[in-house]
């Protein structure tokens, strides 16, 4: 087998690899032997085919398919034997497939880029150090509370935090705009449901009051056509109603999974859950920080077949949070744009990290793994159920051995890099913020 091979441009590459007639006519034979012992045709008895029939019936079909996979199969001992890691499939582009002569064919493929890792030790990281007190376990009981209350209508003027129920319609230019109207529609007045203006302008107002709100969409408003527009809601409101926060009782505490322990054990139960998200976030936060500084300190090309993949994967990830909406609709409907950015930080980061991996020989903790599948079963009735699952489920342990051979690869970066703590809330600390990768 002849191979011989160029580079076309960045990580490109463009092999032509020449197969030996005799390597294909030899397979060809094999296999009309082998299926003459077993065709059927009319006139002949079961495997007393004559070769020269087999051939002239089935040669044809036979040899496409050698033809086939003998180039899938070259293409592999050529890239092996070049030395060369492909990044994705190739495109291939026949030459000579002419029966009786060398098979000859090119492949057009992307490599995976070489990468060198900057020095971490330039790498700043400030870790927030929070913890959670009692305000924090009661400003959290005082959400949930909120959240399984009532709500009762009084006859006195809306202020924030009651609910409204209101009719409005509103115009633009004296006409009404699609979706700019309701009946009987609840608004929470605070919760910043609506646009800048229109629920500060309810509050004062009474069942049966009407009122006329002046206000303007804001410049990046999602409708194009509403976008820094000026427009007018009539408003009527219908009642006014104020929260009633539900009790502190052992009904309200089975809610949240926590039966016969009382108000004690409601509050020792909240804080550690709470204790679990801050340590998550800072975790996150720190990750975040790292991943951004690898990013910042680290040029890579990226291979234009792996980014493809990467929307791909982020375009069905989406369409699976859609739900069942989603079935039956074109996925070009969402374009590669939408994702192209995101796809193209996190194959960036996956060839930062590989090497990473590579060059310090990490592999997963096995006592991390089952801290961390413990971790995640801590938070289910039947813990010991859900490790046993976990580790009879391949597929699920390796998405968590995955997630611990990323944190590995963090306390590695930060070991070298210099690292700041930083008292913060535990408020501050759960603020969100965009994800690691």
């Amino acid at each position: 087998m002849q191979v011989s091979i160029e580079t076309t441009s960045g990580l490109e590459r463009r092999m032509t690899i020449s197969v030996p007639a005799e390597r294909i006519d030899a397979e060809v034979d094999t296999r009309l032997k082998k299926a003459g012992k077993q065709v059927k045709l009319d006139g002949f008895r079961p495997g007393k085919v004559p070769a020269k029939v087999v051939k002239q019936r089935f040669g044809a079909g036979v040899r496409q398919e050698v033809v086939g996979e003998i180039m899938s199969q070259s293409f592999y001992e050529a890239v092996t034997q070049e030395k060369v890691q492909p990044a994705g499939q190739p495109a291939i582009e026949p030459k000579q497939i002419e029966a009786g002569k060398d098979l000859e064919y090119v492949a057009v493929f992307e490599v995976y880029p070489s990468v060198e890792l900057a020095d971490f030790s330039s790498i700043e990281i400030t870790k927030p150090v929070a913890e959670v007190n009692d305000a924090d376990v009661a400003k959290m009981i005082e959400i949930f509370r909120k959240q399984q209350g009532t709500w009762n209508v009084v006859e006195r003027a809306a202020a924030e935090g009651d609910q409204v129920n209101i009719d409005y319609v509103g115009t633009k230019g004296g006409e009404e705009f699609a979706g700019g109207s309701a009946e009987a529609s609840d608004l929470e007045l605070g919760s910043n449901r609506m646009i800048p203006g229109f629920e500060a302008g309810i509050e004062g107002l009474s069942a049966g009051d009407t009122k006329t709100l002046e206000l303007s969409f804001p410049e990046d408003y999602h409708n194009e056509e509403l976008k820094g527009a000026a427009v007018e809601f009539k408003v009527t409101v219908n009642t006014v109603s104020e929260r009633v926060e539900a009790e502190l009782n052992e009904e309200f505490f089975a809610k949240y999974g926590v039966a016969d322990a009382g108000e004690e054990g409601f509050r020792a139960e909240v804080k550690a859950n709470m204790t679990r998200e801050l340590a998550n976030a800072a975790n996150n936060k720190v990750k975040t920080q790292v991943m951004d500084a690898v990013l910042a300190a680290n040029e890579v090309d990226v291979p234009k077949a792996l980014v493809a993949g990467e929307i791909e994967t982020l375009r069905n990830q989406m369409f699976q949070q859609f739900g069942a909406g989603a079935q039956g609709l074109d996925k070009s409907i969402l374009p590669d744009d939408m994702f192209t950015e995101q796809a193209e930080r996190r194959v960036r980061l996956g060839l930062l990290l590989g090497e990473v991996i590579k060059s310090e020989k990490i592999s997963p903790d096995a006592d991390k793994v089952r801290a961390k599948v413990e971790e995640i079963a801590s938070t289910y009735q039947e813990p010991e159920q859900v490790v046993e699952h976990y580790y009879g489920n391949q597929e699920q342990l390796q998405a968590v051995e995955s997630a611990v051979l990323e944190d590995q690869v963090v306390e590695t970066i930060l070991a070298a890099a210099t690292v700041t703590e930083e008292a913060q809330s535990y408020e501050d600390v759960i603020a969100q913020e965009q994800p690691a990768a």
